[in-house]
């Protein structure tokens, strides 16, 4: 097959990135690997789709540092791929970093995916589920019951009704973010640098106030999800614990988390299962969930990471699970012909 990543830059790009061990799973697995970027489509007069990217020819690096030195390196080959003749467009772009900089990349992996599965390619996740899931507001679309009490909004006044509410503290967020950048922890509505906070959260947009989690203190677990259910090999499941730094409320692997074997507890399966209707109904073929007890505090469809720390902590590679899911839909769109949508095939 050929596979082209969609990411945000190639030069940001990093040895520790879950893209990196998708991309070396699907190379030792003798696909063509693609790399490209959102100022990378071109809509031709004759209606074909094409992507600008590169490759590392018959390179076939088998470790992250030797595979991301290259793929920055000048021994790559740039090619004009015509999308028709690409089998799998996975989307692995954060929109959120690009809404500062160039907000015109934010729209650009969901609107030239949609182009590209309706020439044939499969894309994951599906660009139709993702256009609807560009923030955390995302995550108000799921029971009740998997999620911590939210509120949305904009007004300052609204934030400290909401802490008073809430004794064991509220965790403030932007709606559009990633990575653990502008979190805070707010425990009361007198606390002098409230406004502050408020300022530098809802710079970017609205604002999320979550209750928070006392269980949080110990961290969260990022369980991945593939079709809608969680990912395993034999009794190991893709999932890590993040356990924040010392001082630190965030768990992010950016904000210097640091990853350990996570314990899948049965109130995590039942909230991975109360989440897979509607991961199926949007096409959300990659998953990352973030569970604090039996709570989801984030779900992660643009770019989850932790693959790398999983294999390392578990010795099991579930990139290569993954790539032999996406063999496998092309398989099926192979002997189904158009029969199935990208969506229905992207969770099949």
């Amino acid at each position: 097959m050929r596979i082209v990543f969609l990411v945000n830059s190639i030069e940001g790009e990093e040895t520790f990135y879950a893209t990196t061990s998708l991309a070396l799973a699907a190379l030792a697995r003798g696909h063509a690997v693609f790399y490209a970027t959102p100022g990378d489509f071109v809509l031709r007069p004759d209606g074909r789709l094409m992507v600008h990217a590169i490759g590392l020819g018959a390179a076939r690096p088998r470790k992250a540092e030797t595979f991301v030195a290259a793929l920055r390196g000048d021994a790559t080959e740039r090619h004009v791929l015509d999308i028709a003749d690409v089998q799998v467009l996975f989307l692995r772009n954060d929109p959120s970093e690009d809404a500062g900089p160039r907000p015109w990349a934010t729209q650009a992996g969901i609107l030239f995916g949609r182009l590209a599965a309706e020439r044939g390619a499969i894309v994951v996740n599906d660009p139709d589920g993702l256009a609807r899931a560009q923030n955390k507001l995302y995550l108000q679309g799921f029971p009740e019951t998997v999620r911590p009490t939210t509120l949305i909004t904009k007004h300052i006044q609204e934030i400290r009704a909401f802490v008073d509410a809430h004794p064991e503290g509220v965790i403030l967020k932007p709606l559009q973010g990633s990575g653990g950048k502008n979190v805070f922890k707010v425990s009361s509505s007198h606390e002098t640098n409230l406004n502050q906070i408020f300022e530098a959260v809802s710079e970017a947009g609205y604002v999320i106030a979550q209750e928070y989690l006392p269980a949080a203190i110990e961290g969260d677990v990022r369980l991945f999800l593939m079709n809608g259910r969680p990912l395993m090999r034999g009794d190991t499941y893709a999932a890590v614990r993040r356990v924040p730094a010392e001082g630190d409320l965030r768990s992010n692997m950016h904000a210097n988390g640091r990853p350990v074997e996570a314990v899948v507890t049965a109130e995590m399966l039942v909230v991975a299962e109360q989440m897979r209707p509607k991961l199926v109904q949007d096409g959300m073929f990659l998953v990352g969930l973030d569970v604090v007890g039996d709570r989801l505090v984030e779900v992660n469809v643009f770019t989850p990471g932790a693959l790398p720390e999983i294999a390392e902590l578990t010795s099991v590679d579930f990139s290569e699970d993954i790539v032999i899911a996406l063999e496998q839909k092309h398989e099926i769109r192979r002997t189904n012909g158009g029969a199935l949508t990208n969506r229905e095939l992207a969770t099949l």
